[in-house]
């Protein structure tokens, strides 16, 4: 069995005396948002690049498709947060926990890197493929990650089908007492990239894996399952649609109109949908950007601290090129109250590629994310979420669509 590559990362400082001995108030330009790039984001980065060797412009396509087994692709990399302290400052949030937004962007980082040592021929006489992020399925957050513990992060391809590759994700950390150390599994992702040749952009056929282990076996078939039933399912959504919604779609938008046409005789425990409505930024990374403006609205939301819990199935539609013009915009799609102790407020944030001088604007990418709150106190003792309803048919239906998906 191959052995699993660990990236490495180069440490930048160890101590906070090492940046500025003689500042005790201001913080160290060197840890100024913007001006400092993670060692972790660069070094997934480096690893990606240095994969396939350079080529020639004229260079034919790959043509032999192997067969590779999983552990071939499978890649790990550390964060050394017990001893780095610039690396701690920059994933450390107000409460003392990691950043999500900057490591959902080094998931990415990661399974783009594992996505591209699996179709790599190492050729210099061939062009490597080109691979895109094409959706990530629920990211889940098992329990909090704490920024003064180390922290891996590991995965390798579990299912290829013709042009597109599956890629599971771990991020593991052990808790701080190092207590039930064995259970360090702590979010979990799944990735799909496709291949297009870089030239022609056509779809491209990918190498195919042989799984080894029990465990590898058993991913493969999961993800083969999977993929018959979301194709059966393209078939069956329509009329199911059809079929079911009509008096689904009444009962949600009933207490919508009355909001809407009777606010003074509303109940006070609910909300339009539009009346969430939240922000918009400008450039960055998707996932990263999107989070951040997720877990914005989610605090103005409830008044509370969230607490993340996990990221729905999220589907790449347009590809965003470096330079482009995006615009998010973000709101409480729908909130659950059947648990008073754990409420749950959905979050859509929808992406937009913008070109003002075409006046075009077309959806790039829509994330759902899944909060609860922290302060579990506050609710005890009498504060509550207020329900999010819908004021038209779209909105209830795009309610209904993620609500299905959730289940």
């Amino acid at each position: 069995m191959t052995e699993e590559k660990v990236i490495p990362v180069v440490s930048t400082l160890s101590s906070p005396f090492e940046v500025d001995a003689s500042s005790l108030i201001k913080k160290p330009i060197c840890l100024w948002q913007g001006t400092y790039h993670s060692p972790v984001t660069k070094a997934l980065w480096e690893a990606r690049s240095s994969i396939n060797p350079a080529y020639a412009n004229n260079a034919p396509a790959q043509r032999e498709l192997l067969t590779k087994t999983p552990s071939e692709s499978r890649t790990s990399i550390v964060y050394n947060f017990s001893m780095d302290f610039i690396l701690r400052e920059e994933y450390r949030d107000p409460w003392n926990g990691v950043r999500i937004g900057k490591l959902l962007e080094d998931l990415d980082a990661l399974a783009g890197t594992i996505a591209v040592k699996h179709c790599s021929d190492k050729c210099i006489l061939t062009r490597p493929l080109l691979l895109v992020t094409a959706s990530v399925d629920k990211m889940v957050l098992r329990k909090p990650l704490h920024v003064d513990v180390d922290l891996s992060m590991s995965g390798a391809v579990t299912w290829v089908g013709r042009s597109s590759i599956d890629i599971q994700l771990e991020v593991s950390q052990n808790p701080p007492d190092r207590s039930h150390a064995s259970d360090a599994v702590a979010f979990t992702a799944n990735f799909t990239f496709v291949a297009r040749d870089s030239k022609t952009g056509m779809s491209a056929a990918v190498y195919q894996i042989s799984p080894e282990s029990e465990q590898e076996k058993m991913l493969w078939e999961e993800a083969e399952a999977k993929d018959k039933a979301r194709k059966m399912k393209r078939g069956e959504k329509k009329r199911e649609i059809e079929n079911m919604e009509g008096e689904r779609l009444k009962a949600l938008l009933a207490e919508g109109r009355i909001l809407c046409d009777m606010p003074a005789l509303a109940t006070r425990d609910s909300i339009l949908l539009r009346d969430t409505c939240h922000g918009r930024i400008f450039g960055g990374f998707l996932m990263h950007k999107a989070f951040e403006l997720a877990y914005s609205t989610a605090y103005a939301f409830a008044g509370l601290v969230p607490s993340f819990l996990e990221v729905e199935h999220v589907d790449f539609l347009r590809p965003v090129d470096v330079g482009d013009f995006l615009r998010f915009k973000s709101c409480v799609l729908y909130t659950e109250l059947d648990n008073p102790l754990q409420p749950l407020i959905n979050i859509e944030v929808v992406a937009h590629v913008t070109k003002p001088e075409l006046r075009t604007s077309e959806v790039s990418n829509s994330f759902h994310f899944t909060f609860s709150v922290r302060n579990l106190h506050t609710i005890e003792n009498g504060f509550s979420i207020r329900s999010v309803v819908p004021a038209t048919e779209e909105e209830a239906r795009r309610i209904l669509k993620h609500i299905d998906a959730d289940k």
